[in-house]
């Protein structure tokens, strides 16, 4: 390792450090999983971002969880597979192509379902480039031999193997739902295809007669022609006002039929009268309660807006004529009562205008009871699926306990095309892989499925299930974590968990990692409206993908939002800035040393034997905390470690050692830093894959990567408990004269005398031992350490565990601020006795806590007595 200090710049430039080095990794396959036999599978599939933009910060934090695991169990010796894909994402992606369309003044009519799909094929192939580019530049450990895409071939053989054997298992079958309808060009529309305008409107309040003649109900309603379909009238059933009114009839105006008065928990009662006309053909919300109360569908509408033969006079009227008509109908018939002027949120169609009309269309079903059944089951066995934090777990149990039939058919054309055929004669639904034999004489379903039915197979399609002899599906199925938002546990979470159980018999995860969402620094939601969103990879190309990926992942507790911090990360950035410098002055003060010459058995000094126990401590509470997927907590353990204990005492402790003459003690120093190092570098990986790589190739190395380096491992022989006592009684000191300084305005360049009483001849060996670091990191004119020393009149004091200090700093200070001071002293470590003797005065905690913690307050009482002891004499001699 000869000319270190030239290999290394001088300053920190992430833009530098990161170019080129990811391209170099996947050239290198360090990422490819090898199918090793010796080693254990451990298996993440991507949650695939949809082909309709970039990506955002949310992306950028749950990709970095699972590059952390992924980096990480690679290090630790397992199989590791991290399966990259996309969805087609079939709304958002045909939205946006849409609009592409209409911006050249065309819509997917004029160019016909496979013209349209070429140009969707074309959106994704452009956006699946700027995503991978993205993944790149955050540094994502991807196996791209095996990416895969919703729509690829594998996957939709996939689709259409599940789609046939739940139809023939009787699992999905036909049947009505209400649709957004766009009357203008005859279509059904997506959600994202609405958009809502507020529209001044009116109230029709009107009186439905009871039909035994008791009395009459009041209702309201936005839309009065729809009232020809309607098949009840509902009131909540805890409506004191109805309550003796459920099961009776009201007559229909106008159309004079009879229809029932129903209980429901969706009516509002402090919403207008409390009663509500329910028409199950022409509105979601009656939809759902005319299934509940097994109310008929009457559809009074064409699907041009116009009434139909069901709407009896009114036939072949416009909707909104017939609206006129009906009110004055009913104004005449002494119905209507009063209309109410009305601001409401309609409805309109993104492509023609169109107010929306939601209407009964025949649709595709999950039938959702038995599925949900064997998801539920699945949570009382021991093979369970682990929710992170396990509080999720009750997230979604709630969800699948109150599941309803999942409506999987869309009015698209991007997406997987329904595998269901129409006799053109007979109307007979034939089902299968393929179209049918005389396929001239079927025509196919034109729907599309939802999205989310291909993303639901996505753990064992990307496996090359159906084939279950496929090599990938019998290795690294199930995987071993997902991680992902809180926000899709009911749209993807559950649907996975439940399709895997069916068809593979096994959880398709083990664990689930939730994390929350990212806001901003004042806890918004990011929003294009509120124009508060960030750009990860603008954070990147001011900080650096390691600073932001630190930041993402060590910023919050599991299931937690994480606030967003541009300072955050520039703090970071000045973490990893002073990762650099220390270990550039390691390099530099490394003489060309080689891995093979790298020697740990020479005569250590305390600060060695204490780094080595230190980084012994920190590998085993950063592997234990990040199994646990606590990774803020390993975060702020790794900081601690390399900026307090590496860079502000170690480094400034061993130039001591490579300043001086003693070769033995150079050769040995060199050798821990190299060793700490390197072993620093792999513990941070994970989380800051760029930096450590580069650091890591310019020390003393075996191995072409870090990436496929060793993970650390504790080696107790390098562990001395003593000596990290020791540095303990050291670093005090250190640290109090330091601080006296500064309260006095007395700068280290100024020589003082310095006087330790030792509380015994075991901590006065120490000090004597290590006279050096003292004298060099105090700077004292004089150095007398001793068991009897006195304190001289006039002085600065402080105790620390095992020892008193006493700077004679004459003329420099006051003697009444000093005893001040000393009050102060005395009362902190007062209140420290006596709320560890409350403690220990409970006998409640005494008998319940484990013997290890009191024996640990104990041991902290005697401690205190001890400072407290030692303050109350030094006040009284400066008093006496």
């Amino acid at each position: 390792m000869e000319n270190n200090e030239l290999s290394m710049p001088t300053k920190y430039d992430p833009k530098a450090i990161e170019q080129g080095r990811y391209d170099w990794w996947v050239k290198g396959q360090y990422f490819e999983a090898k199918d090793n036999e010796t080693k254990t599978p451990y298996t993440i599939v991507i949650p695939p971002p949809n082909v309709t933009g970039k990506l955002h910060l949310g992306h950028a934090w749950d990709t970095t969880l699972q590059d952390i695991l992924t980096r990480m169990k690679r290090m630790q010796g397992y199989d590791v597979l991290w399966l990259p894909g996309m969805d087609h994402a079939g709304i958002a992606t045909q939205a946006k192509v849409e609009q592409k369309l209409r911006e050249e003044g065309k819509t997917r009519y004029d160019l016909g379902r496979e013209k349209f799909l070429e140009e969707a094929w074309k959106w994704k192939e452009e956006y699946a480039n700027f995503i991978r580019q993205q993944w790149a530049k955050l540094g994502l450990g991807l196996d791209y031999s095996r990416e895969r895409f919703t729509l690829d071939e594998g996957l939709s053989k996939a689709v259409r193997e599940v789609f046939v054997s739940l139809y023939e298992k009787g699992l999905i079958y036909r049947g009505e739902y209400i649709i957004n309808w766009d009357p203008a060009t005859k279509t059904a529309l997506s959600d994202i295809e609405v958009i809502y305008k507020d529209v001044q409107g009116a109230f029709y309040h009107m009186r439905y007669p009871l039909a035994d003649g008791s009395g009459h109900i009041e209702i309201a309603t936005t839309r009065p022609e729809t009232m020809l379909g309607d098949t009840a009238v509902a009131v909540h059933p805890e409506d004191e006002r109805y309550k003796h009114l459920i099961g009776k009839k009201v007559i229909l105006p106008i159309v004079g039929r009879e229809i029932p008065i129903v209980g429901d928990d969706y009516v509002d009662m402090e919403f207008g009268s409390g009663a509500v006309k329910i028409t199950p053909a022409h509105d979601p919300n009656d939809f759902e309660i005319g299934n509940r109360h097994n109310l008929e569908r009457i559809l009074v509408m064409n699907e041009d807006g116009t009434m139909n033969e069901r709407a009896g006079k009114y036939n072949g009227m416009d909707r909104f004529d017939c609206r006129k008509q009906i009110v004055k109908d009913l104004q005449e018939a002494d119905v209507l009562f009063k209309i109410e002027d009305h601001m409401h949120s309609v409805g309109h169609s993104e492509r023609s205008g169109a107010v929306v009309e939601p209407y009964l269309s025949t649709q595709w079903f999950v039938k959702m009871q038995p599925l949900a059944d064997s998801a539920i089951e699945l949570q009382s066995k021991e093979d369970k699926v682990h929710f992170v934090p396990d509080r999720f777990e009750k997230t979604y149990l709630h969800w699948m306990e109150n599941i309803r039939d999942w409506c999987i058919s869309r009015q698209l054309w991007w997406g997987h095309r329904i595998p269901a055929w129409y006799h053109k004669e007979t109307g007979e639904v034939y089902v299968g892989h393929e179209a049918p034999a005389d396929a001239e004489n079927w025509e196919q379903d034109k729907d599309v499925l939802d999205t989310w039915f291909s993303s639901a197979l996505w753990p064992f399609s990307t496996m090359g299930w159906p084939d279950k002899e496929a090599a990938d599906f019998k290795r690294y199925y199930p995987t071993a974590a997902l991680v992902t938002g809180y926000d899709i546990i009911f749209f993807w979470v559950s649907r996975m968990i439940f399709q895997g159980l069916e068809f593979t018999g096994e959880r398709p995860f083990k664990d689930v990692l939730i994390h929350g969402l990212v806001r901003d620094s004042e806890g918004r939601k990011m929003s294009k409206s509120l124009g508060n969103g960030v750009d990860p990879m603008e954070v990147i190309d001011q900080y650096g993908a390691d600073s932001l990926r630190y930041f993402l992942s060590t910023g919050s507790s599991p299931g937690q939002d994480l606030r967003f911090s541009v300072e955050k990360v520039e703090s970071i950035w000045n973490f990893a800035n002073k990762i650099w410098n220390a270990s550039r002055f390691a390099l530099m003060n490394m003489n060309g040393l080689k891995y093979e010459e790298i020697d740990l058995s020479g005569e250590k000094s305390v600060a060695d034997k204490w780094i080595l126990t230190r980084l012994n401590d920190t590998i085993a509470n950063v592997t234990k905390l990040a199994d646990r997927y606590e990774f803020g907590e390993v975060g702020r353990v790794l900081y601690n470690f390399i900026w307090d204990d590496f860079c502000d005492w170690y480094i400034e402790m061993a130039k001591l050692p490579l300043y001086g003459e003693d070769e033995a003690a150079k050769k040995t120093t060199r050798s821990i830093l190299a060793y700490v190092l390197d072993n620093t570098m792999r513990l941070l990986h994970p989380f800051m894959p760029f930096i450590t790589e580069e650091i890591w190739q310019n020390l003393p190395h075996s191995g072409e990567t870090i990436v496929t380096a060793k993970w650390p491992e504790v080696n107790e022989e390098l562990s001395d408990q003593q000596a990290a006592e020791e540095m303990k009684l050291l670093v005090d000191i250190i640290r109090s004269v330091r601080n006296i300084r500064a309260e006095v305005n007395t700068p280290l360049s100024k020589k003082i005398k310095l006087i330790i009483k030792a509380k015994d001849e075991t901590v006065l060996s120490t000090l004597e031992n290590n006279r050096a670091y003292i004298e060099r990191f105090c700077n004292p004119e004089e150095l007398v350490v001793s068991t009897d020393a006195s304190a001289p009149d006039k002085a600065m004091t402080a105790v620390v565990t095992g020892a008193e200090l006493f700077l004679p700093l004459e003329g420099l200070i006051n003697i009444e601020e000093e005893i001040a001071r000393l009050q102060k002293e005395w009362d902190k470590w007062n209140s420290e006795v006596e709320r560890v003797q409350k403690k220990l005065g409970n006998e409640r905690f005494v008998s319940k806590a484990p013997q290890k913690v009191v024996d640990e307050e104990r041991a902290k009482e005697k401690d205190y007595l001890e400072k407290r002891a030692a303050v109350e004499a030094r006040m009284k001699e400066m008093q006496g």
